[in-house]
């Protein structure tokens, strides 16, 4: 905070950074988990998270919705038309809807709560609210918070990466604990194939 020059924004980073740091086996957690399962150090499953959660649709979701604010709040057709036309174009609304809280994402809620959510985005959650209808999640929040501050634009990513990290050890010392390798099963959902069998008797080799 102080690097940034931010002193009024502490508290709400530390909120963030306490929301954010666990949420049961999401994709990094899950990476960096299995990654430890095989004997492998500390170092190498918080790089399995890190590899995971740098996905657009993990932990970079905010950088969606720091572009969609950018564009849909530079559209002087007004906010509920500008997304009206994102969607036409075929594209989905990043910053909204999670499929774990369909009443909402609670850890977003609370985060809004602990700052003034900056007039842009409160007339994305107005037209997200009356064209999709849908509850913004926490990758919507971090991006308000941005704009709020005026963060640099990977502030987002930063601030779910330090927060994750101490879930992530957390998660694989108990996994080092169990002293068990994570492998799950794979079961074939595709065309039923016919036996070998079978095809031999139809006279097929």
């Amino acid at each position: 905070v102080n690097r940034l020059g931010r002193p009024e924004a502490a508290d709400t980073l530390r909120r963030a950074l306490v929301l954010l740091a666990d949420h049961e086996l999401n994709a990094s957690t899950f990476a960096a988990r299995v990654t430890v399962s095989t004997g492998a150090s500390v170092a190498a499953g918080t790089l399995s998270g890190l590899a995971a959660l740098n996905g657009p649709l993990h932990g970079a979701a905010s950088s969606s919705v720091l572009a969609l604010a950018h564009d849909i709040g530079a559209d002087p057709s007004g906010v509920e038309a500008a997304l009206r036309d994102w969607l036409g174009e075929g594209r989905i609304v990043p910053g909204f809807g999670h499929r774990l809280y369909p009443f909402g994402d609670p850890r977003a809620a609370e985060l809004l709560r602990a700052f003034d959510v900056p007039a842009g985005y409160r007339a994305l959650l107005d037209a997200a609210d009356a064209v999709i209808g849908d509850y913004p999640n926490v990758d919507f929040a971090l991006a308000a918070l941005t704009a709020a501050y005026d963060l640099p634009p990977d502030a987002p990513l930063t601030i779910f990466t330090l927060a994750r990290t101490v879930g992530w050890l957390a998660h694989m010392q108990e996994q080092i604990n169990s002293a068990s390798i994570i492998r799950p099963r794979a079961r074939y959902i595709g065309v039923a194939l016919q036996s070998a069998d079978a095809d031999a008797a139809q006279g097929n080799p």
